[in-house]
C-alpha cells in the first residue's frame, strides 16, 4: 500500500534531552520510539503535538500525531494481526459498489473478483449482483451496517445472482472463506480495427520483482506492431515506485537512462531528491535494468490510461510522471489523490526490542517538470462511469463501458446518440475505507 523506498534503522538514541525517559518495554517507551522516528521521518513533523499523551495506546498515541491532511499513515504491530488494515478485498479477494438506482432501488455490484482468490474459488464473477450479505437484504438504509461489519467476519454468507432487464434473476447462495488471494497477472489483449493494432494491460498493481513480467508483455505487444496502448489501473492502489518507473520506461519515445523521473520532497530532515529512470529502477534489486528494459519500449506519443477512484499511489505517479514525456489521455473517473510516499519504520535491533512497524507519509511527488500536488486527485479529460450500462462486463471486453470509449477514441468509431439517462448514486464502495487506515 505504501512505497517501498528503503529500510531504515530507527533507533532510541539522539533524544531531546528535555523530553521523558520510560522503563524499557513500557507503552510509553514505545510511545516515545514512535514521537522520535515522526519526529524525524514524518513529513508533517511541524505539526505534531509538543506535549503528546505518552500514556495512550500505541495506536492511538501514533493517531495523535498525525496531521488533519494525512489520510494515510497507519501503525500496525508485527505480533498482532489484528492491528492489520483490514478490507473486503484483501480478506476475501473481491471488491463491490452499492448504487442508488434513478428508479430508487438499490443494486449491489460485485466490480472486482481476483484471481486465485477465496472469492473465485466461492464462484464470484464480476458483474454479479449481491441481494442480501448474511441473510439481510441490502438498503439505502442498512447498507452502512451490513458493509461495515463486513470485516469484522472470517466467513461472508452472500445471495448473489445476475443482473437481466433491471431485476436480479438466477439467486443463488454462496459462502465466501477469509483466506489469501495470491499475486495478480497482468492481463493483456491485443484489439485491431482497419489493420491498426491496440495493446490492452490491465495492471492490478505494483509489487517489486514485476520487471520480468512487465517486460515479456511488452515484448509481445512490440513484436505484434501495436500502435495504440491502453493501460487499465482502475483498480489498482499502487506498490513499488520502482515498478511503476520501470512501466513508465517501457511506454514513450525520446528517454533514456538518465531523463528524470521523480522527485521527492520531504520535511527539513528529509530534503529533496531526484531520481531517473534508471535510477529509480534500480532501487528494486531484483530488477531487470533500464537498458534491458528499452529494448522492448512501444516509444509511442500518446497513451491512454483507465482510471477510478480507486487508482491510486503509484498508479497515480505513472499518470502524472508521463506527462513531461508525452500525451495522457486518461478515461473514467478521477483518481484518489494520493500524491505522497513512504518507507517502512522499524526496530532494526539485534535483539528488537519494539515490534510495532509505522507506515507512515514521508514525501510528497513530483514529475519531472516539478509538476504534482493532485492530493484532490487527477481528473481525467473524459468522464465516463464503468456503471453507465449494467451489467458489468469483464474487464478486457472490447464492449465494456470505459474500454469501448477508449476505443471510440481511437479508432474514431460513431457513437449512437443516446438519450440522457439520470446518474446512479453510489451509496458505498468497499475498496475506499482503505485510505482512512490509522485514523
Amino acid at each position: 500500500m505504501l512505497f517501498i523506498i528503503a529500510a531504515f534503522i530507527v533507533s532510541c538514541t539522539n533524544r531531546d534531552q528535555d523530553l521523558p525517559e520510560f522503563p524499557e518495554g513500557s507503552t510509553e517507551y514505545v510511545n516515545r520510539w514512535v514521537q522520535d522516528s515522526m519526529r524525524r521521518y514524518y513529513y508533517w513533523a511541524d505539526q505534531m503535538p509538543t506535549k503528546p499523551d505518552y500514556h495512550l495506546p500505541v495506536k492511538d498515541f501514533f493517531k495523535s500525531l498525525l496531521s488533519s491532511q494525512d489520510r494515510f499513515s497507519f501503525i500496525v504491530n508485527t505480533e498482532d494481526s489484528s492491528t492489520y488494515p483490514r478490507s473486503v478485498r484483501n480478506m476475501y479477494g473481491f471488491d463491490f459498489t452499492v448504487l442508488q438506482l434513478p428508479n430508487g432501488e438499490v443494486a449491489t455490484i460485485i466490480k472486482l473478483v481476483l484471481k486465485s482468490s477465496p472469492a473465485l474459488n466461492a464462484g464470484l464473477e464480476r458483474g454479479m449482483m449481491i441481494k442480501k450479505i448474511n441473510g439481510q437484504t441490502i438498503t439505502a438504509a442498512n447498507v452502512t451496517q451490513l458493509t461495515s461489519s463486513i470485516p469484522d467476519h472470517t466467513v461472508l454468507e452472500l445471495t448473489v445472482g445476475n443482473w437481466m432487464n433491471g431485476s436480479i434473476v438466477n439467486e443463488k447462495d454462496i459462502t465466501v472463506y477469509y483466506g489469501f488471494s495470491f499475486e495478480q497477472p497482468i492481463m493483456s489483449k491485443i484489439f485491431e480495427k482497419n489493420g491498426k493494432r491496440t495493446g490492452y494491460l490491465y495492471i492490478y498493481d505494483f509489487p517489486d520483482g514485476m520487471t520480468p513480467a512487465l517486460n515479456q508483455k511488452f515484448a509481445e505487444l512490440k513484436s505484434a506492431g501495436v500502435q495504440e496502448l491502453i493501460l487499465d489501473l482502475r483498480y489498482n492502489y499502487g506498490g513499488s515506485v520502482s515498478s511503476a518507473a520501470a512501466l513508465c520506461s517501457l511506454i514513450p519515445s525520446g528517454i533514456s537512462a538518465n531523463s528524470p523521473f521523480i522527485i521527492y520532497k520531504g520535511n527539513k530532515n528529509g530534503g529533496e531528491v531526484k531520481r531517473t529512470f534508471s535510477q529509480q529502477i534500480a532501487y528494486d534489486s531484483g530488477a531487470l535494468d533500464f537498458n534491458t528494459l528499452h529494448t522492448n519500449a512501444l516509444g509511442l506519443n500518446k497513451v491512454y490510461i483507465i482510471t477510478s477512484n480507486s487508482t491510486a499511489s503509484a498508479s497515480e505517479i505513472v499518470i502524472n510522471n508521463l506527462k513531461p514525456y508525452m500525451q495522457v489521455v486518461q478515461v473514467g473517473e478521477t483518481t484518489l489523490g494520493k500524491d505522497m510516499a513512504g518507507f517502512v519504520i522499524d526496530d532494526k535491533r539485534k535483539p528488537r526490542k519494539i515490534s510495532w512497524q509505522m507506515h507512515p507519509v514521508i514525501y510528497k511527488v513530483y514529475n519531472a517538470n516539478g509538476e504534482g500536488g493532485y492530493h484532490h486527485g487527477i481528473i481525467p479529460q473524459t468522464v465516463v462511469s464503468e456503471y453507465a450500462t449494467l451489467p458489468l462486463l469483464p474487464l478486457g471486453d472490447p464492449d465494456e463501458t470505459i474500454i469501448s470509449s477508449v476505443l471510440n477514441k481511437i479508432y474514431l468509431r460513431s457513437v449512437t446518440q443516446q438519450s440522457p439517462v439520470k446518474k446512479s448514486e453510489i451509496l458505498f464502495q468497499s475498496d475506499l475505507p482503505f485510505t482512512e487506515v490509522g485514523k
